[in-house]
């Protein structure tokens, strides 16, 4: 598996953390009654929370893999050739993390079946609250479906990745 791969799976499973306690959180408050649907004030406080804390989870967690990830290449080049200095391991790190055209072309396509994920959810969202559903249904459909755009967009990566563009 090559590193944009890897770091394809890694954001996949954070987002997918992320998504689920965010669930669980919501439906179990909204299960005990702590927030009434038509408090919206502690429902967008809730998904402001949520996405403060998505950010920092997203940067530790990309941090680590980093560190971690270079940590492995070091070990297998140190055990491929013990007479290996420093500098040879840095390049070998560093090569191993380009980024190239079709790295970027995969990007661009996976980002525009993100986003056109996340407007689809907006407009159910909006069309939840024609329909006559409360405030909060139509913010859970937005966060949701925004969620769910960030997944998608992982997956449509990995896709590209292994059939090619």
């Amino acid at each position: 598996m090559s590193y944009q791969e890897k770091r394809t799976v890694v954001s996949i499973a954070s987002s997918a953390l992320l998504l689920a306690a965010y669930c669980v959180y919501a439906f179990t408050r909204y299960g005990a009654g702590a927030a009434a649907t038509a408090d919206l004030k502690v429902w967008a406080g809730t998904m402001l929370i949520f996405i403060g804390v998505g950010i920092a989870v997203s940067i530790v967690i990309q941090i680590v893999f980093h560190i971690l990830l270079s940590i492995s290449i070091a070990v297998k080049r140190k055990i491929q050739d013990q007479t290996l200095d420093d500098k040879e391991i840095e390049k070998s790190i560093g090569s191993e993390m380009v980024e190239d055209e079709m790295d970027r072309l995969i990007d661009l396509k996976s980002t525009r079946v993100g986003f056109f994920f996340a407007g689809v959810g907006f407009v159910a969202g909006l069309v939840a609250l024609v329909l006559g559903f409360s405030a909060v249904v139509m913010l859970n459909i937005i966060f949701l479906s925004f969620g769910a755009a960030s997944m998608l967009e992982g997956f449509i990566q990995l896709y590209y990745y292994r059939r090619g563009v």
